[in-house]
C-alpha cells in the first residue's frame, strides 16, 4: 500500500482513516449522505475519525513551543500510527481512543470501558516499543518513546497510580500535560528526530 505522502507533515489527523472510509465507501455523496450507516466497519471508522481530528487538533497547539507533530505515520503494512509529538520532553505515540458517554477506568495494566477490559495499554505500549526501535536506528541514537492514550467524549474518565506506563489523558488536557513535562532532548535533536520521523521511507521497512 503507498504511503498517503511522502512527507508526513503534510498528513491531517486522520487521514489513514479517511482511506478507509472512502475504500469502505467510494461514493463521495453516498459518503456525506450515509452518517448512519447500516455497515458497522464503517460506523467504526467514522467514530474513530472524529477522535483523531480532535486529538489532532490539540496536539497541533503544540507547534510553536518547540514541538512538531505528525499524523496518520503509515507502516508499509497499511496500519499506522495515530500521531507522533516530539518535543523538549521527548517522544510520544499518540492512540485516540473515543469511547462516547462511557465510563474509562485505567489502573496501571488496563483500561476499562463500562467494566469490560480492553488491549489499550498493551497495544499502545507494543507500538511505542516499534516506533522506538525504528527512530533509534535511523536516526543513529537512542529514542525513548512513550506511549499516550488520548480519551475522547468518555462521560468519566478515572485514572489510579501516580506513574504510570502509559500516559491516559482526557482530549481536551493533552496539549497542557505534554507541554508540562520536564525537557529530555535538546532542540537539535528534536529537530533532527523530526527530520527522520517525517520521511515516509523511515516507516517502509
Amino acid at each position: 500500500m503507498q504511503p498517503l505522502s511522502d512527507d508526513l507533515a503534510r498528513n491531517r489527523p486522520g487521514d489513514a482513516v479517511r482511506r478507509k472510509i472512502r475504500e469502505l465507501q467510494p461514493n463521495p455523496l453516498l459518503r456525506l449522505l450515509d452518517r448512519w450507516s447500516a455497515d458497522p466497519r464503517l460506523r467504526s471508522w467514522k467514530v474513530g475519525l472524529v477522535g483523531e481530528r480532535l486529538t489532532g487538533k490539540r496536539l497541533d497547539r503544540l507547534r510553536g513551543h518547540g514541538w512538531f507533530t505528525l499524523h496518520a505515520v503509515q507502516w508499509a503494512t497499511g496500519t499506522d500510527v495515530d500521531h507522533l509529538a516530539i518535543g523538549p520532553a521527548g517522544v510520544f505515540t499518540v492512540n485516540s481512543k473515543r469511547h462516547p458517554g462511557k465510563t474509562v477506568w485505567y489502573g496501571d495494566t488496563a483500561i476499562t470501558i463500562n467494566g469490560s477490559r480492553t488491549r489499550h495499554i498493551a497495544a499502545s505500549q507494543s507500538e511505542a516499543r516499534r516506533v522506538s526501535r525504528v527512530l533509534s536506528h535511523a536516526c543513529g541514537f537512542s529514542v525513548p518513546v512513550r506511549p499516550v492514550i488520548s480519551v475522547v467524549h468518555a462521560a468519566k474518565l478515572t485514572v489510579k497510580g501516580a506513574n504510570p506506563p502509559v500516559l491516559v489523558l482526557a482530549v481536551e488536557h493533552i496539549d497542557r500535560v505534554l507541554s508540562g513535562l520536564s525537557p529530555v532532548l535538546s532542540p537539535d535533536q528534536v529537530a533532527h528526530i523530526y527530520g527522520v520521523a517525517r520521511q515516509a521511507r523511515t516507516w517502509a521497512g
